[in-house]
Parts: C-alpha cells; sequence; structure tokens
C-alpha cells in the first residue's frame, strides 16, 4: 500500500506494523533490520530513524524467533528510562507469535475443572479505522480476558469484523461516481468484485490498530461475517425461522435512503436540529369557498395526502367533517376530511394533512381509517407518477416548484423560519425519506418475549442493573424486524421467485439446488424458471448470530467436544449501551431462537467516552482525543488504565489528557520501583539466592508468622487488596478495582514499605542483618510481584516489561510461554483466602499515624527537610515494643537523630517528667503521644522575635476593629451584617492573639 503518515504519527505507524507489505518490504516475520528499513520507506522524510534502543533491536529479533529467550533478551536490554515506544509492540509481537492468546495457552485443553470464559468481541467495521469506541472496548474486555486467564479458565475472546454492508457499499458507489458510472451501470457481478477488492485493500488496518491497544484476542481465530460458514449460518437462520412462520414478507414504513436506494434501521438514522421552512396553505373544501389552513415541512408529499385530519370536538372544522378536500395541482383530486383524538386542537392550525405513504404516524392513521397508501417517490428520491405533473423531479425540486404552482394558484398562506429535526443518514449524510416498502420481516413479539424470560430469570444479567427496565421496556413494546436491505454487499436473501416475473410466488432454501427441488415437489416443471431475491439482509441479521455462529453453528451442533459445545454459551457480552436493543438483543432473541440457549450470560455495558466537560467528542470543538496518537505520546497501558479506572458500568466516562498524563506517570513510578529493586536492593545476589527470591504462589501462614510488624503489614495489605480485587472483577466492578491497585503500589508500598525496606537492606540505614535482609528482599520481590499480577490486566504492557527483570520460577511445561499473562493470579481459589493479621495492620497503622504526625509538625514548624530532630515516644504494651523494634523505621521516615529518640511506657516517672513548656506536644491517638524538643524544632530567639512581631501587627488590627465597633456612627448607621462580620473578625483576631501570646509563653527564658 502507498500510506502516508503525519510525522506525529510515526511511531504509531510503527506500533501498529503487522502482517503487510509496506512500499514492496514484508514488514512482519522480517528481522529488526528489515521492518526498521520497511519503517523508513514508510516515513522517507525521516531516513535516520531506526529502532529507539537495543531494547528494541533485540526484541524485535524475538518477536520473529518465539523459541528465542525473550527473558534472557529482556534483561540484557536492561531497564533505562520508562518509553513505551520502545517496547509495547515488540512484547505484543512475541505474545502473538508465541500462541499466548490461546484459550488453552496457560493449561493442557480439557486438563482443569474450570469452565471457559467466552468473550465474543463486537465486531468493528472491516473498513473501519479505531476511534476512542474501539479503544474502550478493548481496554475493558482484555482486562476480563486476561483476569480470567489468570485464574486458570481457558478463555476465548474471539475477534473479527463485520462487513458493513451499508457503510463499505456506499465507499465503492462514491468510488464509482468519481469514475464518472455507478453500479448499475457495471452489473452486480462486477460491483461486488470492486467490493471484494476494496475490502481486501482497506480491510485489516482496524485489526492491527486493536492489538496497538494490547487485545489479548485470539487472532488465529478471527472470523469476518462474510467468510463462507458464516454465510452458510446466515442462510441457515433465515431457513429455519421462516420454516417456524417468524420470517415472512410484506409492506410497511420504513426509513428510505434515496442515494443508497436501500432501507435502512433505526439506528442507521441520526436527527439534526435544522432550520427549515414551515409551509402554510390552504386545502379547499370541495364544491365551496372554505378551506381548512394545514401547515407541512415537507410540500412535495401533498401530492400523496389521502386525507385531511382534524379533532372531533373542533368548533373551527367541526362542520367541515364527512366532505371532501381538493389536493392542490392535484387536477381536483378528492379526499375525505375526518376527525380524530389524535390531532392537537392547540397545535399549529388544528387541521393536519395526512400522508400514509410518507409519515409513520400518518401510516397509523391511515390503517385505522383505511386510507389509501399512496407513494409518490422512486427509490432515488425523485417523485413518480403518482404526483402528477411532477414526474421525474428531484423531491427538493419538486417542493419548490410545486410551492410556485401554489403560490400563482392562491392557495398558500405564509411561510415561517422552522426549526426542525432531519433525519439523516448515519453513513451517507442524505436525509432520510419515510415511505411504504415491500420488505422482509422478522416476527419479534414471541422472540422478544423469550429474551425478556431470560433477563427475568437470571439466564442473562445485565451489569448495570438499571438497564434491566430499558430493555424490558423495549422489548414489550417490539415491532417486527425488518431484514431487508435493498444492497448488493451483503448476504443475499435466499429466497428465490417462481416463473419470469411477478413476486407472488416463492421458495424460501438454503440453496438453488434445494430450491429446484422444492419447486418440482409443488408441482412445477424441472425447468422452472427460478430469480434469486436481489435483496441482501440487514447486517445486523448477521452479527446477531456472532456468538454461536463464530463457534462452528450450525455444522457442530450435537458434536460433542467442539468449539460449540466449549464455547457456546459465551460468559460475557461487553458493548456500549447505545446498542443494547440493535445488536445485544437481537443477539438473544436470535440465539434463544436458534439454539434453545442464552448466547451469554452476562451482558455489560459501558457508556460513551466524552469530552472533560461531559460534552460530545466534536472535531468542531477540537477536544476529540485520538487514540492512536494517544498511544505514541503516553504509550497503550496510560490510555487504558485512563478509560477504565474512575468509572462504573453505564456511566459515560470524561476523559482528558492531563489524566492520561498522571497514569503515565504511574507507570513511571512502577518502572523506578522495579529498577530500585533489581538495581539496588538485589544487587549482587548469586543466581542460586536470586532463585529463592522467585514467587512460586501466595506465602503461606507459616512464613507469614515469622515476619516482622512492615513485612506483616505490607503482605497483609496486599492480600486483602487481592480479595477485594478479585471480587470486584468477578462481579465487574472493573474500575473500582484498577484504582484501588494504584492507591496500594504508590500510597502503600512506594511511600512505606520501600522505604523501611532500606533500613533492613542497608548498612548505613541500620540494616544489613543475613536474615532481616534476607525477609525484606523476600517481601519486597514477593509484594512487587504480585502486585504487577493484580495490574496486568490493566497495564499488560509495563507489567510485562518489568516482570521479566525480577527473580521466577521457571516456566511450567503446559504454558505457551513464560510470560506474566499466563502466570496464576494472587487469589486463584476462593475457597482459601490468603493470609492477612488484622492486628499486624492495626499496629502499624498506628506506627503510620505515628510518623505522619511527626512529619506535619515538622512542616508547622518549618524544619528544614535534612536536619534530624530529637523525640519522645509515649506507648505502651504491645505497641510500645512494636515501635521500639522499628525505631530505625521511625528514625528513616521521620528524620528524626537516632541518638536523641527515646520510647517511654505510658505513666513511668520518665513520661510524667517530660515538660510541655519546652516540647511539642503530638497526641497520636488513644495511648500514643509524642514530644518534640523545641531546641530541636526551632531557634528560640528568631521565633521569639517572629511572634512578637506577629503579636504587635495582631494588637494594631484589634485595637483598629474595637475602634469601629465603639463608634455609635458604625454601629447605629452600617447595615446589621457588616457590623456582624466585624465582630466575628475582632473575635477571630482576638482569638489568634492567645494562641501567639501562649507560644510565646512557652520559649524557653532569653
Amino acid at each position: 500500500s502507498n500510506l502516508t503518515v503525519p510525522v506525529g504519527k510515526t511511531m504509531v505507524a510503527w506500533l501498529c506494523l503487522s502482517s503487510f507489505s509496506i512500499n514492496g518490504v514484508k514488514a512482519f516475520g522480517r528481522s529488526g533490520a528489515a521492518r526498521s528499513a520497511a519503517f523508513v520507506k514508510l516515513v522517507p522524510n525521516r531516513a535516520n530513524v531506526h529502532l529507539k534502543s537495543r531494547s528494541s533491536r533485540l526484541a524485535a529479533s524475538v518477536a520473529a524467533d518465539p523459541n528465542t529467550d525473550y527473558d534472557l533478551v529482556n534483561k540484557e536490554s536492561g531497564l533505562d528510562k520508562y518509553d513505551p515506544s520502545t517496547f509495547e509492540g515488540d512484547i505484543y509481537k512475541w505474545w502473538e507469535n508465541c500462541g499466548c492468546f490461546d484459550p488453552d495457552a496457560k493449561q493442557e485443553p480439557f486438563s482443569g475443572q474450570k469452565s471457559p470464559y467466552v468473550l465474543p468481541m463486537p465486531p468493528p467495521n472491516v473498513t473501519g479505522r479505531l476511534h476512542m469506541g474501539h479503544a474502550i472496548f478493548v481496554a475493558l474486555q482484555d482486562v476480563l480476558a486476561r483476569f480470567h486467564r489468570m485464574r486458570g479458565r481457558p478463555v476465548l475472546w474471539l475477534p473479527g469484523t463485520d462487513h458493513a454492508g451499508i457503510a463499505t457499499q456506499l465507499q465503492v458507489e462514491k468510488a464509482l461516481i468519481a469514475e464518472g458510472t455507478t453500479r448499475e451501470e457495471v452489473g452486480r457481478e462486477e460491483f461486488l468484485k470492486r467490493v471484494w477488492e476494496y475490502k481486501e485493500e482497506q480491510g485489516g488496518h482496524i485489526t492491527r490498530q486493536l492489538r496497538c491497544l494490547g487485545a489479548s484476542a485470539d487472532w488465529s481465530r478471527e472470523r469476518f461475517t462474510m467468510d463462507e460458514d458464516l454465510s452458510k449460518a446466515v442462510v441457515e437462520a433465515f431457513v429455519r425461522l421462516h420454516e417456524k412462520g417468524l420470517i415472512y414478507r410484506g409492506e410497511y414504513m420504513v426509513n428510505w435512503a434515496p442515494m443508497l436506494k436501500t432501507a435502512v434501521s433505526d439506528l442507521e438514522v441520526e436527527y439534526s436540529e435544522e432550520e427549515g421552512k414551515l409551509y402554510f396553505f390552504k386545502y379547499m373544501v370541495d364544491g365551496s369557498e372554505d378551506f381548512l389552513p394545514v401547515a407541512t415541512t415537507r410540500p412535495e408529499t401533498i401530492m400523496g395526502d389521502t386525507a385531511v385530519c382534524v379533532h372531533p370536538e373542533d368548533e373551527r372544522y367541526k362542520h367541515l367533517v364527512g366532505k371532501q378536500a381538493v389536493v392542490p395541482m392535484s387536477d381536483g383530486r378528492t379526499i375525505p376530511i375526518i376527525a380524530d383524538e389524535y390531532v392537537d386542537m392547540e397545535f399549529g392550525t388544528g387541521a393536519l394533512k395526512i400522508t400514509p405513504g410518507h409519515d409513520p404516524n400518518d401510516y397509523a392513521i391511515g390503517k385505522k381509517f383505511d386510507l389509501p397508501i399512496v407513494n409518490i417517490m422512486n427509490k432515488d428520491g425523485s417523485l413518480n407518477t403518482n404526483a402528477g405533473k411532477y414526474n421525474g423531479l428531484d423531491r427538493f425540486e419538486a417542493r419548490e416548484k410545486l410551492w410556485d404552482d401554489m403560490e400563482a394558484s392562491d392557495l398558500t398562506i405564509k411561510v415561517d423560519p422552522h426549526q426542525q429535526r432531519v433525519p439523516r443518514s448515519q453513513r451517507g449524510g442524505e436525509v432520510i425519506e419515510p415511505l411504504v416498502s415491500s420488505q422482509w420481516f422478522v416476527k419479534t413479539e414471541g422472540m422478544g418475549a423469550k429474551a425478556l424470560k431470560a433477563v427475568e430469570d437470571g439466564d442473562i444479567k445485565i451489569v448495570p442493573e438499571r438497564f434491566n427496565k430499558i430493555w424490558n421496556n423495549w422489548l414489550t413494546d417490539i415491532r417486527d424486524w425488518c431484514v431487508s436491505r435493498q444492497l448488493w454487499w451483503g448476504h443475499r436473501i435466499p429466497v428465490w421467485y417462481v416463473g419470469e416475473s411477478g413476486e407472488s410466488e416463492y421458495i424460501v432454501a438454503r440453496n438453488e439446488e434445494e430450491a429446484r427441488e422444492k419447486a418440482v415437489e409443488a408441482g412445477h416443471a424441472n425447468d422452472v424458471t427460478l430469480r434469486q431475491e436481489e435483496d441482501v439482509l440487514d447486517t445486523w441479521f448477521s452479527s446477531g448470530l456472532w456468538p454461536f455462529a463464530t463457534v462452528g453453528w450450525p455444522q457442530d451442533e450435537a458434536i460433542e467436544g467442539s468449539d460449540l459445545s466449549r464455547f457456546y454459551p459465551g460468559s460475557c457480552l461487553e458493548t456500549g449501551y447505545d446498542i443494547l436493543f440493535f445488536w445485544v438483543a437481537r443477539m438473544a432473541m436470535m440465539g434463544l431462537e436458534l439454539t434453545g440457549k442464552s448466547p451469554f450470560n452476562t451482558v455489560y455495558l459501558h457508556g460513551l467516552v466524552r469530552a472533560v466537560d461531559g460534552s460530545k467528542m466534536s472535531k468542531t470543538k477540537g477536544n476529540v482525543i485520538d487514540p492512536l496518537d494517544t498511544v505514541a505520546e503516553y504509550g497503550a497501558d496510560s490510555l487504558r488504565y485512563s478509560l477504565v479506572t474512575g468509572v462504573t458500568p453505564g456511566q459515560d466516562i470524561p476523559l482528558n489528557m492531563e489524566k492520561i498524563e498522571a497514569n503515565c506517570n504511574f507507570a513511571n513510578k512502577l518502572w523506578n520501583i522495579c529498577k530500585f529493586v533489581t538495581g539496588n536492593a538485589l544487587k549482587d545476589l548469586s543466581d542460586s539466592e536470586l532463585s529463592e527470591l522467585a514467587v512460586d504462589g501466595p506465602i503461606k501462614k507459616e512464613e507469614f508468622d515469622t515476619l516482622s510488624l512492615p513485612e506483616k503489614y505490607i503482605v497483609s495489605k496486599l492480600h486483602t487488596l487481592a480479595a477485594s480485587i478479585t471480587n470486584d472483577l468477578e462481579n465487574y466492578q472493573l474500575g473500582a478495582a484498577g484504582s484501588k491497585i494504584y492507591e496500594f503500589l504508590w500510597d502503600q508500598y512506594a511511600d512505606w514499605y520501600v522505604e523501611i525496606s532500606k533500613t533492613r537492606i542497608y548498612e548505613g540505614a541500620g540494616g544489613g542483618g543475613a536474615e532481616e535482609s534476607k525477609a525484606a528482599r523476600r517481601v519486597l520481590v514477593y509484594v512487587l510481584d504480585m502486585s504487577m499480577r493484580l495490574l496486568h490486566p490493566y497495564m499488560p504492557y509495563v507489567t510485562e516489561k518489568l516482570w521479566h527483570h525480577l527473580p521466577r520460577v521457571p516456566k511450567k511445561d503446559a504454558q505457551a510461554a513464560h510470560s506474566l499473562m499466563l502466570a496464576d493470579w494472587p487469589q486463584m481459589d476462593d475457597s482459601s483466602p490468603l493470609v492477612s493479621d488484622p492486628v499486624a495492620v492495626s499496629t502499624f497503622e498506628s506506627f503510620q499515624a505515628l510518623t505522619r504526625s511527626i512529619r506535619n509538625a515538622r512542616a508547622e514548624y518549618n524544619v528544614e527537610p535534612g536536619k534530624r530532630i530529637s523525640a519522645f515516644i509515649v506507648a505502651s504494651g504491645e505497641l510500645k515494643e512494636q515501635i521500639e523494634r522499628e525505631l530505625k523505621s521511625l528514625v528513616a521516615l521521620a528524620k528524626l537523630d537516632g541518638d536523641q529518640v527515646s520510647v517511654l511506657e505510658t505513666g513511668s516517672d520518665e513520661a510524667k517528667a517530660l515538660n510541655t513548656n519546652d516540647s511539642v506536644q503530638l497526641v497520636v491517638q488513644d495511648g500514643v503521644e509524642a514530644y518534640l524538643p523545641l531546641s530541636g524544632l526551632i531557634d528560640p530567639v528568631k521565633e521569639r522575635a517572629r511572634l512578637e512581631k506577629q503579636s504587635e501587627k495582631m494588637n494594631k488590627e484589634i485595637q483598629k476593629l474595637s475602634g469601629r465597633l465603639s463608634s455609635k456612627g458604625f454601629t447605629d448607621k452600617a447595615p446589621a451584617a457588616v457590623v456582624d462580620k466585624a465582630k466575628s473578625e475582632l473575635a477571630e483576631m482576638e482569638d489568634q492573639l492567645s494562641k501567639v501570646k501562649a507560644s510565646l509563653e512557652a520559649l524557653p527564658a532569653p
């Protein structure tokens, strides 16, 4: 392909290269040098661009050869600075080449007791491009896939693309028009050939871009809705539904797209507020000078009117009901004046033109009164012979011409500007025309009832539950589904009409051979002419079969051990709430009807990604965040984490670059923590010592009981966190779970335990003891390893990269690769809770509170950051003993002078002797106090001068306020609110002055 990529997106282009050629150079499966050359050819003005580091070059060779020792390559590359562009693409290629996305990548097939976890990926348009709607579903679904995979369930995240009938055909039709021809001129066969060529040329970009985001889908099973077996499934579904009496041909009001010359679904119609015109005109009463004033936004539809309707109680028009009105410019055609309570007497003129053939509301009235349906429009939007002399005119041209003629005939009243909701095609942008057309329909009442019952009985659970009401409302008031589309690209309807012409007799069959057999059985000759239906099926029809057709329906029905028996029904259907009806409900109806089973047991609905102020992202507003640009600048991990955390199911997701940047900083923090652990804490350890630190399952009670207080605390917090996150993810609270990992790693592990570990490992910080340092290293590695497992579903790239630098147990034989994504989840079995000690947690939290109190006092007294201060700690019992044991940690964290710190028993003579006059007393909590001698906190001379100056200033302010309040002129004349404010300020100032005086008295005598 000849691709042009802006310089700002060059790294995205590199990350998204896959199995395709760039200017003749094969990009995938070649050496790093070859792929670098391909990249240089892609961006010729960046001829000096090469892989950014030795890390990328080494990893690139691994991507080409999955048998290469990735651990060795990764470790040799080291940990320089955090730059996701140097490793994300290479890690993904390694995952995919090693088969890590296969359902059995972690364990042997059928080896475990855990049932498969199946995620049918909503198929994006085959020729589409990545946007935030794709990014959010990838982020959420990948969290679920990676979590359940690590918990030991065979995970099938089944990817694929949709043929997107209208969108794809529209692009090819535009190309033909640009060439000066049309699909009708080139013919169906040639047109379809062109569409397949377009699909081959443009298809595949979207799946490569999904890979950039880290989607761990099983691409070896990638499906396309026009694949041969999926096409057979579509035909089989149509035939079976027809045999059940659920498919019929009939006339109904549809949304018609004149440019595409097809009916479109409600989903494919978008309404926009536009400035239009409201035309007021006279409907003359036949044989009279009377007229009914009527208003319309579409004068051209007057030619299709079959009645004028008024309210039965409207005194203005009561006398006209039952008479005839003359249709303007129709050469005297008359229509009845009818009465119905549907008309609002107070709205407009109170008289409505009824056009059953071109308005959905009028269609209903027409059915009620058995009015004729007059279609005035051709498929291309021009008027037909029913429009009389306006035959052949475009609908908008006819509007102007008809109105001019009506003006000349004195039938117009006025034209007013009018703001109106205009229905436009989502794909082509053209104005949609409601019209009655012969179409194929699916009866949905019975199928809808089954889908309703599935949710009511709990066979399908909708998350969040509030969407149950919307589900119920829609399926209770469901209309039959128009499944025919007047397109050529798609699944051609398997119907054959009998004879040279006409559509009165038809045969539904799987193929023409079967249709002919059925025709002969019906008494027709062997050589009877059979003509296949020209229309194709709605794209949503084939998408409705997605969960079961993609795993082998119908060909593998009743075959034990097949993918269909193993992976159907699915576990979770994750998608946006905006297609709950158009896709999810139809999948439920089709699955229940054709397989007898609900196609999934959970429907997880995410919201729409919006700008930070809640508004819709729009190029016009300039607030669109492009996912590929974001990945190029911040990495996929940061974007994924920003989309998933801090949100709840079904709620729209506000997103801005500040949040993404903050999460990039979090990834950088994790990177630096790992650099400290591997480059400092584990430095100079032998291979055998490192292997002893490898994490092979959770810490058990026997080992846990030997740990010291900080180690017990951080392991307890980790284990509690693991249980909480596991519960959250099992219950689809993805946002809450992700935020908890952030808080733990940053606030607990990095800020507290990493700092405390230094007092165990380094002699200069009071450590160095063999057992103590060994335990600290064990816990450092254990907590970091387990934390990365918890974080991996959210940030797969950086956690995979860093995990390879930690000591690890060897790869299990059944695993496809020695990858973090195939490692065990911290809590594999809910029946065996991880060990923790609530008492140790509570005790250490007291230690934390003590540390914070001393830090706050330092800040309040502006103690220089590097200055060490003395302290007396007063506590009792077990807490006193633990503080004494961890005194060096307190010294390090609170920056105390180790030689000037004492821990005293509550109530002891030493504690009672502490002088609050020359110390700052800190009451930490019940039973814990700290005394900080002022001599260590401040310079008494400087502090006295500062306080005296502050006291002098306050005295002046007090005198000024007191003077105002003692003045009768002020208190009698000023508003009460002003006087009250002055009194409040005086009281506050006097209180502050008393505190300053107390501080002065507390200072040592000069």
